[in-house]
């Protein structure tokens, strides 16, 4: 079993905003698989299928992102999971937009979700792929930011970068962590 967690905030004020991007590609992944996301376990809504031969867990955590840990600790305790089953997808500000960057493992940065899963399983050496939502400008509070919608111009280049990202996911069920990062980590622009 691997689960595959998509960060986001709960209900549609916030769908279409930076921060749901984990959520958009959780989507995405459910119906390129045929996987109904849409039964409430673990504090997410969750959906269980196949992607290949191998078995996987959709979760979308309800709990808001800054408490994420408290939904992905409840899901790795009852499977029993070692992290290096758990793929994180986030939102990221630090990495060019549009983008995509896999990492076997790291820091939390600036991001709160990742800080709460860290916090709640003791543990960073967890997969995780990030997709780049841009710059905050100076003049904007971070919050403020990460919660605002894009731009019709940067949808269209977000919507290639949650396509991407979820070829990205489905080659990590597949083949690991180290072949993804070598297929995806290349300069991989929705422009590319």
């Amino acid at each position: 079993m691997i689960v595959i967690a998509g960060l986001g905030n709960p209900g549609n004020k916030y769908s279409g905003t930076r921060h749901n991007v984990g959520f958009d590609v959780i989507d995405r992944l459910a119906q390129e698989n045929n996987i109904r996301v849409n039964r409430l376990r673990f504090k997410a809504l969750t959906g269980e299928g196949f992607i290949g031969t191998e078995k996987v867990l959709l979760l979308k955590p309800s709990t808001y992102m800054n408490n994420s840990g408290e939904s992905i600790r409840e899901v790795m305790e009852f499977y029993k999971l070692e992290p290096d089953k758990l793929l994180v997808i986030v939102d990221d500000i630090d990495i060019e937009f549009a983008s995509i960057r896999l990492k076997k493992k790291g820091s939390a940065g600036s991001h709160n979700g990742l800080k709460s899963i860290i916090y709640h399983i003791q543990k960073d050496n967890f997969p995780r792929l990030k997709i780049g939502i841009g710059k905050k400008p100076p003049y904007y509070d971070l919050a403020d930011f990460v919660l605002s919608k894009f731009t019709s111009d940067e949808r269209k280049l977000v919507d290639q970068a949650i396509l991407k990202a979820s070829e990205a996911a489905q080659e990590f069920v597949r083949s690991g962590i180290d072949k993804a990062m070598n297929e995806f980590n290349i300069r991989n622009t929705a422009q590319d």
